[in-house]
C-alpha cells in the first residue's frame, strides 16, 4: 500500500476518506475480532492504531492479533517510539509542530530510527497540530504542550504552512480524543486554502453530519474514535 500516494490522489480528486482510531490501551485481545469485524463492515477506509499512554508492547500484541482479522489497511498513530510495530501497513511519523517540547519535535523521532531503519512500514512525515477542543486530552498531558486556540486561525494557518515548508507530507489537525469541540470547519477550510498537502482531522467528531461538514471544509481524511466505540455513528 502506498498510503501517501492514495491520500494525495484523493486530495486532488476531492475523494473523501474515513478512518477509525483504535487505542491499544483500551482494548483486550478478546475484543479485537469484534472490533475488526465492525470496521471491516463499516463505510470506512482505514484503521488508525495508537494512543498517547499505551503500555510498552501493548501495541505489538494488539496489532499482531488485528492482522488476523482486519481486511482494511492499518496505519500506526503512535504516541511514543516504543509503540512501533511492523504489524501495520504505514506509519504517521508525527512531528508535534504546534508545541515547543523538543521531545516531540525531534527526540522521539531520533529514538525511533533504530526500529524504522529496519522496518517494512511506509513512513509518512506528518505535521501534527493540537487544537483546543475544550478538554484536556491525554495527548496534552503527555506532550506537556498547549493547544492552539481555535479562534487564532492565523496562527494555525501559519503553523500549518511552516510544517509544509519543513517537508511534512500530511497535516493532521487534532482536537483530542473525546473533545467537546471538534476542529471548526472555518479552521479546516482556512488551512485547506493555504496548503497543497492532504489534511487529516480528528477529535470530537461524533456524527455523520459533522464528518461531512469537515470533509466539505477541506479534510481528505476524517478520524473518528469515541463515537465508533459507543456505536453512535454507523
Amino acid at each position: 500500500m502506498n498510503l501517501l500516494k492514495t491520500l494525495q490522489t484523493a486530495q486532488k480528486e476531492n475523494k473523501k476518506l474515513i478512518a477509525v482510531l483504535v487505542d491499544p490501551d483500551k482494548v483486550s485481545l478478546a475484543d479485537v475480532e469484534t472490533i475488526c469485524y465492525r470496521i471491516n463492515n463499516a463505510p470506512v477506509d482505514y484503521m488508525l492504531l495508537g494512543g498517547s499512554t499505551v503500555c510498552e508492547n501493548q501495541t505489538e500484541m494488539i496489532a499482531r492479533e488485528i492482522q488476523k482479522h482486519i481486511t482494511k489497511p492499518v496505519i500506526l498513530f503512535p504516541g511514543n517510539y516504543t509503540h512501533l510495530t511492523n504489524y501495520a501497513d504505514a506509519l504517521l511519523f508525527l512531528n508535534l509542530i504546534s508545541g515547543d517540547n523538543p521531545e516531540y519535535l525531534i527526540h522521539q523521532q531520533v529514538k525511533a530510527v533504530p526500529f524504522l531503519s529496519k522496518s517494512t512500514l511506509e513512513i509518512i512525515p506528518t505535521g501534527y497540530l493540537l487544537i483546543d477542543g475544550g478538554t484536556e486530552s491525554s495527548t496534552l498531558k503527555v506532550s506537556k504542550t498547549k493547544p492552539i486556540c481555535q479562534q487564532n486561525i492565523e496562527h494555525i494557518v501559519n503553523t500549518s504552512i511552516a510544517g509544509q515548508y519543513m517537508g511534512q507530507k500530511i497535516l493532521y489537525l487534532e482536537a483530542g480524543s473525546g473533545a467537546s469541540t471538534p476542529v471548526a470547519k472555518d479552521v479546516v477550510n482556512a488551512v485547506y486554502n493555504s496548503l497543497n498537502i492532504p489534511i487529516i482531522v480528528g477529535g470530537g467528531i461524533r456524527t455523520l453530519k459533522k464528518i461531512k461538514e469537515i470533509h466539505k471544509a477541506g479534510a481528505t481524511l476524517v478520524v473518528i474514535g469515541t463515537a465508533f466505540e459507543l456505536n453512535d455513528i454507523f
